[in-house]
């Protein structure tokens, strides 16, 4: 009988940074998936809104619901036995009032069993992140490209390019911070910043479309396994060609039941 994997904390992870050892998030939002990443040593596993782009197939992430989010994440905490499991707090279920947040948050973490909830903004956020922490949610923070405000940003582009902007990301990294968060992602911000940031903070970066200083790293799993071949990035590395493997199974299944070769006797019950 071997021994049950032992479960990623947030504890570990903070412990990870001072020792250069860097973790590895995907975004999931099924059971299955959850077991095969949770088997390949993903130590994070992040329901991300952008569920509502990559399998509802909607334009962005802001008309992503908490139903929706608690629906993907229950399913996800049960296929995961060892990875940390992050919720994405959906647009407006916690940016209006710090009740909401705390409302919202708890029953995400009561109807999921999940590790923690990650939620978007820097400085305006802090406070809201603190009354979160204050009661035992475990908070990441996301700054940089920040998809719930594409409106906002003037599209999907790099943040932080000029110095003002890129001093008001560190000032929101470091409020994130000091309010309680245990980690905080960076998205497509230019790598020099994401160096600095990670540099100047106690807890782990971790980066998408950030370069290689951020103490991790998160892809929309998705795109790293080429299953969302409509999308492509600078930032994506896509590590598998799976939209053509579909493909090609689907019309293979397709010309044996058309020519009658499937299904054969081998998989059919003769008695």
């Amino acid at each position: 009988m071997t021994d049950a994997p032992k479960p990623v904390t947030i504890h570990e992870l903070l412990q990870r940074k001072p020792k250069g050892e860097r973790i590895v998030m995907l975004t999931c939002y099924d059971a299955l998936f959850a077991r095969l990443l949770d088997a390949s040593g993903v130590d994070i596993l992040l329901v991300g809104d952008s569920v509502n782009q990559v399998l509802a197939g909607r334009d962005s992430t802001l008309s992503a619901t908490l139903d929706q989010m608690i629906y993907h994440t229950s399913m996800v905490r049960r296929g995961a036995e060892r990875a940390l499991v992050i919720c994405d707090l959906p647009f407006l279920t916690y940016q209006v009032t710090t009740e909401d947040a705390l409302r919202n948050a708890g029953r995400v973490m009561q109807a999921t069993g999940c590790h923690g909830v990650k939620l978007e903004g820097g400085r305006p956020m802090a406070a809201t992140v603190r009354a979160l922490v204050d009661i035992g949610i475990p908070v990441m923070g996301h700054l940089g490209l920040t998809p719930q405000s594409v409106h906002a940003l003037g599209g999907y582009r790099v943040q932080g390019r000029d110095a003002a902007a890129a001093q008001r990301i560190k000032d929101d990294a470091k409020a994130l911070e000091e309010a309680g968060a245990f980690a905080v992602v960076l998205e497509l911000v230019p790598a020099p910043l994401a160096s600095d940031i990670t540099k100047s903070l106690t807890i782990p970066t971790i980066g998408i479309g950030a370069g290689p200083a951020c103490d991790g790293q998160v892809l929309v799993l998705h795109d790293m396994l080429g299953l969302n071949d409509r999308f492509s990035a600078k930032f994506v590395k896509k590590y598998a060609a799976l939209a053509e493997d579909v493909r090609d199974a689907v019309r293979r299944f397709g010309d044996e039941v058309r020519e009658g070769r499937y299904p054969d006797a081998a998989h059919s019950f003769p008695k």
